[in-house]
């Protein structure tokens, strides 16, 4: 009875251990074919993310046909310069507009050649594409109507360093911190170099290499004016700590060094929408109660 008894019971055993096998053996099947089936959703999911990262590559490249005018590498940063406040007031003003007739001079050694300017009608295509600069010198006439450039006209008689000074009647002071100046020329592809003749606080005047005119037609050239040493006493000083009511430079004129292989004959440059971009803080933040020194 008892090896009956045991004979049933290993066979009971045997046959759920079958019974378990089977069962793993399907649930397994089961699930194959859902993993195989998940697998090419898996690719199908992939492939919509890889089509959808493709165009992304090319939003930069897209973004320069859309209007968005690339910045030079070469053009200066005004926000990087001289950055030495808690806060800037950064804004883009009008210097002059070459406007005024006999406001400009040109000038030209009589032993090197010859020289004239005068007022001409035209306008940079790109000086009216910018947005409108703020008048705040006192001196611009609001009236006035950016139709007129400034001409020059230099005939060689030699070949040499020769050197063609282009002055205003007085100097045009800027308010605030400049940090650029930028004018709009016509430099007709020589490779004469053009300089700007600023006056700093102190009545110190510094000649700044804006660019060569070895290029056709209008192009707006840009120069950074150098912060000043953290002592406010060397370097174009813009302003000083003991009279914080005065601040700012003033600009002169402008040079053009003549290249001794190119100047012969006659040569031609025109000038247009001189700006400055400068930091005006300062100056509209003063205390209204303050006193001027100016008696």
């Amino acid at each position: 009875m008892k090896k009956a008894i045991i004979v049933l019971l290993t066979l009971a055993a045997a046959s759920g251990l079958v019974f378990a096998q089977t069962a793993v053996g399907q649930s397994t099947a089961q699930t194959t074919p859902n993993t195989a089936q998940t697998t090419p959703g898996t690719a199908q999911t992939t492939a919509p993310a890889a089509q959808s990262a493709a165009p992304a590559s090319t939003v930069s490249g897209t973004s320069a046909t859309t209007g968005a005018q690339p910045v030079s590498v070469g053009t200066p940063d005004a926000t990087k310069i001289g950055v030495d406040t808690a806060q800037q007031k950064l804004k883009e003003v009008s210097v002059d507009q070459f406007e005024q007739a006999g406001f400009w001079n040109a000038y030209m050694s009589p032993d090197e050649g010859i020289v004239t300017s005068r007022l001409f009608e035209g306008h940079p295509a790109g000086s009216l594409a910018e947005p409108l600069a703020d008048p705040r010198y006192a001196g611009v006439n609001p009236g006035l109507i950016n139709k007129y450039v400034l001409g020059v006209r230099a005939e060689f008689y030699h070949r040499g360093y020769n050197e063609i000074d282009i002055t205003a009647a007085r100097p045009i002071p800027i308010e605030g911190i400049t940090k650029t100046i930028s004018v709009w020329v016509v430099g007709r592809n020589y490779d004469h170099l053009l300089v700007i003749v600023l006056q700093d606080f102190f009545g110190n005047t510094f000649d700044l290499p804006i660019g060569k005119l070895n290029f056709q037609g209008w192009k707006k050239l840009t120069v950074a004016v150098p912060p000043q040493s953290p002592d406010g006493r060397t370097g174009i000083v813009q302003t000083n700590f003991h009279y914080n009511t005065h601040m700012g430079i003033k600009v002169v004129g402008f040079k053009i060094l003549c290249d001794p292989s190119e100047d012969f004959g006659t040569y031609y440059v025109y000038f247009d929408d001189m700006r400055a971009v400068t930091d005006l803080f300062a100056e509209d933040n003063r205390d209204p109660d303050d006193m001027s020194d100016n008696w």
